[in-house]
């Protein structure tokens, strides 16, 4: 992917659409970013390719991944239990890698989800983060 310029939305937009044009026949449902702004929620960003609830607490699977400023792969959402946050009941499994400024403050979250248990692993997290790093929308 060639390295993006412009501001942070249009990059968050861009890398959206390009996800969502590589992943969605592979099994992904929605591709999005939950942004923080202020206080204990996130707010949705750029999304693709459905609605998605917003704001969402910081309790749920891209709330945790945010505080822990670490990814997380949910292998099967029902396994997750009730702080799990369903916006689209069919989904069942899903990745979210945390994204930073430069300096190192964590300002939101890039989520990917599935129909299917297990779709994502350690290998999709190291290709989301090379993807974002790519876009400028995290430094290496």
């Amino acid at each position: 992917m060639k390295t993006l310029t412009g501001d942070r939305t249009a990059l968050m937009r861009e890398v959206v659409d390009g996800l969502w044009d590589a992943l969605h026949t592979a099994g992904v449902s929605w591709v999005g970013f939950y942004l923080f702004e202020d206080g204990d929620e996130l707010v949705l960003g750029p999304s693709r390719d459905k609605p998605a609830c917003s704001p969402i607490g910081l309790h749920g699977a891209c709330g945790q991944a945010f505080k822990r400023r670490e990814p997380l792969i949910v292998r099967d959402v029902r396994e997750f239990g009730e702080a799990y946050i369903a916006c689209d009941p069919r989904d069942r499994s899903e990745v979210i890698v945390p994204v930073f400024d430069d300096s190192g403050a964590c300002w939101g979250v890039l989520d990917l989800d599935s129909y299917d248990v297990g779709s994502f692993d350690q290998s999709d997290v190291e290709g989301l983060r090379r993807v974002l790093q790519a876009a400028g929308l995290s430094p290496p």
